[in-house]
């Protein structure tokens, strides 16, 4: 299993930015995915999943309504799209597939 995740940076509150995995090394039109996050200083938590099909997706409160994750399977890809975000939103981002994980990308908010 490989996953790589990529389109971190800096934002300032209110901006968006938009995340992208790439994924290789199993099946993954037959996967569910998701993304988990991890601040300074916190724990990692769920963000996002979407199932296998794409058409089941989930949301931790803190960003439903303002992240959407969407997935390409026939391009083994899976995306963050990140809205009005804030400075809770600074975190490592990382693309997850049963129970593996990518190297993270950076992502800070900051004015």
């Amino acid at each position: 299993v490989q996953l790589v995740e990529s389109g971190g940076g800096l934002a300032q509150p209110g901006g968006s930015l938009r995340l992208s995995c790439a994924a290789s090394g199993f099946t993954f039109s037959s996967a569910d995915m998701s993304w988990a996050r991890q601040g300074p200083g916190k724990e990692r938590e769920f963000v996002a999943a979407i199932s296998w099909s794409g058409r089941e997706e989930y949301y931790a409160d803190s960003v439903k309504d303002r992240f959407t994750i969407s997935r390409g399977n026939a391009k083994n890809t899976m995306n963050l799209q990140m809205n009005s975000v804030n400075v809770e939103d600074t975190a490592v981002y990382y693309c997850s597939v049963a129970g593996g994980w990518g190297q993270g990308t950076q992502v800070t908010v900051s004015s």
